[in-house]
């Protein structure tokens, strides 16, 4: 990547604008041509720097039932029981850590689910036979947003207060109508790079790109619609390290939600939640940081507890990623399963 790439890739990861033409209206504010621009975001595609130009919606408002699940397995089974979790639909993100809970791993389920998310990671833990699983949901959500630094413009321990929080969250109100599901659906979907790519969404919705901007602007302002961005690939563009922070913060409800809000502000943190302990498991606050170097995560942590001063703390890293996509919302693929498994 030049620092033209660079540029892209900042701009686009917060926002692609839901224009008649996107693409002339990210050039405007580079002062490039809508050519270039498409040009060069169809090469980053292809080189793997952006794994996909969609809608980020946010699963809870959408009536999903939603959670982070440890689970714990014989090493030697890794693959195995990666595999088995990794074949539910709903399980966007799978990951091996250094940790005795080796296998983590992010389910959500539809509000038509026959199961719903208890019993469903409850037949998952059978199905894999694991020693232990634990469902850590969200308790608190503090901050969630990737946003690089991919122009190396800062530190790994800056602060950047910006991203999604629970104060965007208005809660799943009213059910979504069929056009808006319909919605949903088409803007899940990869944004082709093409000139006119919402012109061509709403028509396959049957309505003008005005009402579809409505829709967008309605959902975003109910917390729904997280954004329209572009999502990169972490490692692909110089983001090797991906360490989840622990942390059994002391305290009140209170206390531990100041010191939640205190992690969320630092820049590589991209992901802040509250989450409920075990006897086995006593931390209740995580900080995914995306860094260009364990050193880096490492010096964030440390940054952390410094200001914090919470002393049980730990990082865990990713070391093996079998699964991360985008949650598919408003598929058949999660009944299907539900018929296969459960009958």
């Amino acid at each position: 990547m030049d620092e033209l790439d660079k540029k892209i890739l900042g701009l686009i990861q917060t926002e692609v604008p839901v224009v008649a033409r996107p693409w002339a209206a990210v050039g405007e504010k580079l002062g490039l041509d809508e050519t270039t621009v498409m040009q060069r975001v169809a090469a980053l595609k292809t080189g793997r720097a952006i794994r996909q130009i969609s809608a980020i919606f946010d699963t809870q408002s959408l009536g999903y039932e939603s959670s982070l699940v440890a689970c714990k397995c014989d090493p030697r089974r890794e693959d195995e029981v990666a595999g088995i979790i990794s074949a539910h639909p709903g399980v966007s993100h799978n990951y091996q850590r250094d940790h005795a809970f080796n296998l983590w791993y992010t389910l959500a389920v539809a509000p038509t689910s026959r199961l719903g998310l208890a019993q469903t990671i409850e037949i998952l833990h059978r199905q894999t036979g694991a020693e232990s699983t634990r469902r850590l949901p969200t308790l608190r959500l503090f901050k969630i947003g990737v946003e690089l630094d991919v122009a190396g413009a800062g530190t790994a321990t800056d602060k950047k207060t910006t991203g999604y929080s629970h104060r965007q969250r208005q809660g799943t109100g009213a059910p979504l109508t069929d056009l808006e599901i319909r919605f949903v659906r088409e803007m899940q979907q990869d944004l082709p790079v093409e000139t006119e790519p919402f012109v061509a969404i709403a028509g396959r919705l049957g309505i003008n790109l005005e009402e579809l901007q409505r829709i967008t602007a309605g959902m975003l302002a109910v917390g729904k619609l997280r954004r329209f961005s572009a999502v990169l690939r972490h490692r692909e563009i110089g983001f090797s390290a991906n360490g989840m922070g622990i942390w059994a913060v002391p305290g009140d409800d209170v206390a531990v939600e100041r010191t939640g809000e205190q992690m969320a502000a630092y820049r590589a943190v991209t992901h802040c939640y509250r989450r409920p302990t075990y006897p086995d498991w006593p931390y209740n606050i995580f900080t995914m940081i995306h860094a260009r170097t364990k050193d880096d995560c490492h010096a964030v942590v440390a940054e952390i507890a410094k200001e914090t001063g919470v002393t049980n703390h730990g990082v865990l890293f990713s070391t093996k990623e079998y699964k991360k996509t985008r949650v598919q919302y408003f598929t058949t693929a999660e009944a299907e399963w539900e018929q296969r498994c459960a009958g």
